[in-house]
């Protein structure tokens, strides 16, 4: 028994140590940061996480001072490990906001809109995550946009291209356009020539048009009789009253 205990006491001992180099470098990884010295810092946290894999603080330094570096590469794969690795949702959510942001920085925004959303399945109430969504969201847009543009922008280019290359296409768009103008002018003298002989054969008329002009006798009629019967009946004026 005594023998154990001495064990045990020894092993304390060793782990309290640990505990101590970890806390110790994460520090010392700390200062080195606040001085932007982040290639030193990443050095430290490194050591901190040798002495303990999962040093929550040493590993997200860590992605923090790749991410300083440009080592986006990098430091996505930090924070993506710590997100997926994490049992806490507070952890979890702040590794994949890191993540969008880092996948941001990259012009990722596909993926960094992936990485805000599920920051925000683990914290819905991070405003911060909330608005970088919103942003990269804005960004995404724009880009589609503006790739738009550039394609539309492109297929005009290479139909000039074209044309200034083989002048029988140009030729050839210039006699389309005349085709189809001549098209339009034919069926439109078609359709006065149906109008006109319709005016001048009153038999020949279609249903349409002789609804209209029994409509038009009807009313006629019914304006005549409202006459015979008094003149005080008038229509309101003014503007009629808005339905809210």
């Amino acid at each position: 028994m005594k023998q154990l205990a001495i064990i045990l006491i020894s092993l304390f001992s060793s782990l309290t140590v640990l505990a101590q180099q970890e806390r110790s470098y994460v520090k010392k990884g700390n200062d080195l940061y606040q001085q932007k010295k982040y290639r030193e810092a990443e050095e430290a946290y490194r050591k901190a996480v040798a002495k303990k894999e999962q040093n929550i603080p040493g590993n997200f330094n860590l992605g923090d001072a790749l991410y300083k570096q440009k080592q986006l590469d990098k430091a996505g794969e930090q924070f993506a490990k710590i997100a997926e690795s994490s049992n806490s949702k507070t952890v979890a959510a702040g590794a994949y906001h890191n993540l969008g942001n880092t996948l941001l920085e990259g012009k990722k925004l596909e993926e960094s809109i992936e990485a805000y959303k599920k920051a925000l399945l683990n914290n819905p109430k991070d405003d911060e995550t909330r608005y970088n969504l919103a942003y990269a969201q804005e960004m995404l847009k724009k880009q589609q946009q503006q790739n738009k543009n550039n394609k539309d922008k492109n297929k005009d280019q290479n139909k000039q291209d074209q044309n200034k290359q083989n002048p029988n296409n140009k030729d050839q768009d210039k006699k389309n356009n005349d085709k189809n103008k001549d098209q339009s002018k034919q069926n439109q003298d078609k359709k006065d020539q149906q109008k006109q002989q319709q005016q001048q054969d009153p038999n020949n008329i279609s249903k349409e048009d002789a609804q209209r002009m029994l409509d038009a006798l009807n009313n006629d009629e019914k304006q005549t009789q409202d006459k015979l019967k008094g003149k005080k009946a008038r229509g309101t004026s003014g503007h009629p009253a808005k339905d809210w």
